[in-house]
């Protein structure tokens, strides 16, 4: 992963990655039945869009490394509750195996871009200025 200009959340690739799932999975959950609108279909879309937010909040939170990898980690979990709504989706026969696997493949790389940063995030953090002699 590169590490993005200071300040330009969109040039890292797990926001794109994460923007352009959320981007199948809200034209995918139209497809599903009017009855999973309060249900499957907002818990998917709430899910793949908070993890788009959240990096750009972590981004945001450079400063501190602990926010930073608290809203990383919020990432993390949200992109796994996105895998068991794709799972269930999958066996309510609401998405083929195709479109399943090929979902849930992305967020599982969405998962190890996260835990990347999450373990290295001194490569990410704005370092403290040194003080002038």
């Amino acid at each position: 992963m590169q590490k993005a200009k200071q300040g330009f959340f969109r040039e890292l690739k797990v926001y794109q990655n994460s923007l352009e799932a959320a981007s199948k999975v809200f034209q995918l959950v139209e497809k599903f039945p009017r009855s999973e609108k309060y249900a499957l279909v907002d818990q998917m879309k709430r899910a793949s869009q908070s993890i788009c937010a959240n990096i750009a909040e972590a981004w945001r939170h450079r400063r501190y490394k602990r926010a930073f990898i608290a809203k990383l980690t919020i990432c993390e979990a949200e992109a796994t509750e996105m895998r068991v709504w794709l799972e269930l989706s999958f066996r309510f026969r609401y998405l083929d195996n195709e479109t399943f696997s090929n979902l849930d493949d992305q967020y599982d790389h969405i998962i190890a871009q996260l835990v990347t940063m999450i373990r290295h995030p001194d490569k990410w953090v704005i370092k403290p200025k040194e003080p002038e002699k």
